[in-house]
């Protein structure tokens, strides 16, 4: 795993650079952990909580422990009615998890979200940044298989 302080050495000592700050720490860390937060704070001289304000503004960035993999099931309109609601349901049976939950192996964590865009392919699933579509519960087993 990448240090805090690796990464932190990238930058210059900037506010400025404190959003793309972040989404490194995101990246190498999959979330923002409390000494990240302080790191950043006392590196660039910005306040805690205008940190954790942005942190938790965005939802590319999290401030508790994430999976390797995110698995967000959209529940947009489109979605919903084509059979959203059932998908979810199937992938937390199969997580043992429940929506905005993290595997125990840290693995996976599985998002509820209100729409990916892809209306017409519904339902839809993200799998970090891949797309599987037109989804029932019989085949949302093999999704998951994929990822390591």
């Amino acid at each position: 795993m990448v240090e805090i302080k690796e990464i932190l050495d990238r930058y210059p000592d900037k506010p400025d650079v404190l959003i793309q700050l972040l989404l490194d720490v995101q990246g190498e860390l999959n979330w923002i952990p409390k000494e990240a937060v302080q790191a950043i704070s006392r590196k660039l001289d910005v306040p805690m909580s205008q940190i954790y304000r942005i942190a938790s503004f965005y939802t590319a960035m999290s401030l508790e422990p994430r999976g390797k993999h995110v698995v967000s099931v959209c529940m947009g309109t489109a979605c919903h009615v084509r059979g959203a609601p059932k998908i979810m349901d199937k992938m937390q049976d199969i997580l043992g998890i429940k929506a905005g939950g993290t595997t125990k192996n840290m693995k996976f964590t599985l998002e509820r979200v209100n729409c990916v865009g892809c209306c017409a392919l519904g339902p839809v699933v993200t799998v970090d940044k891949d797309y599987h579509s037109k989804l029932t519960p019989a085949n949302v087993n093999n999704i998951l298989e994929n990822y390591s």
